[in-house]
């Protein structure tokens, strides 16, 4: 994938088929739309025998975090693990437009006329709740208008649809539209395997390691310690099951793993911490240093929530028993594929 951190210096010969928005998560509902506008693709370059670019636009950062800066907001994705996983879709084009007061401010017009000038904008693919430019004001009506002044089309895509009867999501015949802010309820109540369907992927959280205070180490159970971005949305406090990748010089590494989030109150923590417990670490000829490396956990099923014991040496039991109700789910599966609902299967067993 192409990509470009302002859409002023982006410069593509159309013709383009564009999606803008949010796409936090690139859950579901992103994913078909995605692909929608990848088989669109494919289909008009055999029509008139001529490349033809897919491209997405996102915003960085978060526009509530403009509009409402009192409010808190985390994302479930970075602006970059937003482009990352749209270029697996197949993606050409990537562009992270800062969203500030000027953005803000836009009109439409004023709007499509950059997505005309530097995308090659030829089709607009969108939900039917998109609306672009100042207060909104671009809404489908509008720019299918502006489409035919500026000659681009609007494709409108139906919304996927969500059976799961948890809290939260917009109700429609019984069923709910798929959405971010669902995702983050179901995170905040650390539901991740439920999460992890919507996602069509297991929710992963990134960081670099730190040094801590060594107190798993002490223990005979060390930890890795991730440094992750302020506004990431890290799932509820307790201990998970979950898979830890390490990149290096010759591919990514999948271990299993055990992590807690949270402010470890049996001694006394400040802060809320993500502390990852990789199985069968380090593998032969391998350093066991992961301070200044790059980690990301991918969090499969929540095992207990965090509580605060009575001493250290209860602690240090309780987390035995998690690391061995880690490897009871993690039994008999040598390919480090795990789904969620196999270990939801197997946990019931």
């Amino acid at each position: 994938m192409r990509t470009f951190d302002e859409l002023r210096k982006a410069q593509i010969d159309g013709p383009t088929l564009l999606t803008i928005g949010n796409f936090d998560g690139i859950h579901r509902g992103h994913q078909a739309l995605l692909l929608h506008i990848q088989r669109l693709a494919t289909e008009m370059a055999a029509a008139c025998a001529t490349p033809v670019n897919t491209a997405m636009l996102t915003f960085d950062p978060h526009p509530v975090h403009v509009l409402r800066p009192d409010a808190p907001h985390f994302l479930l994705t970075t602006a970059m693990e937003r482009l990352e996983l749209a270029a697996a879709l197949g993606l050409t084009h990537g562009v992270i437009h800062p969203f500030n007061l000027e953005t803000a401010q836009l009109t439409p017009r004023a709007f499509v006329e950059l997505l005309k000038q530097h995308l090659g904008l030829a089709v607009l693919v969108v939900g039917p709740d998109f609306a672009l430019g100042r207060n909104r004001a671009g809404d489908i009506p509008t720019l299918r208008a502006l489409g035919d002044e500026f000659h681009f089309t609007v494709e409108v895509i139906e919304p996927v649809i969500d059976g799961e009867q948890a809290a939260g999501g917009e109700q429609v015949g019984g069923d709910k539209i798929m959405r971010s802010s669902h995702i983050r309820e179901l995170l905040r109540a650390g539901a991740v395997d439920r999460a992890a369907a919507l996602l069509g992927r297991p929710y992963r959280v990134s960081g670099i390691v730190e040094h801590g205070d060594q107190r798993g180490r002490q223990v005979g159970i060390p930890t890795a310690n991730l440094r992750t971005a302020p506004d990431k949305l890290l799932p509820a406090d307790g201990v998970y099951a979950t898979r830890t990748l390490l990149a290096g010089f010759d591919g990514v590494q999948s271990f299993y793993s055990a992590t807690n989030v949270g402010v470890r109150p049996t001694v006394d923590g400040l802060h809320r911490r993500v502390e990852t417990h990789i199985l069968d670490f380090p593998p032969p000829r391998q350093v066991d240093d992961l301070y200044g490396r790059a980690l990301a956990v991918d969090f499969l099923f929540r095992l207990r929530g965090e509580k605060r014991f009575a001493n250290v040496a209860e602690l240090v039991a309780q987390i035995h028993i998690d690391v061995a109700q880690a490897r009871a789910l993690f039994a008999d599966d040598a390919s480090a594929s795990e789904t969620p609902a196999r270990l939801e299967a197997r946990r019931k067993s």
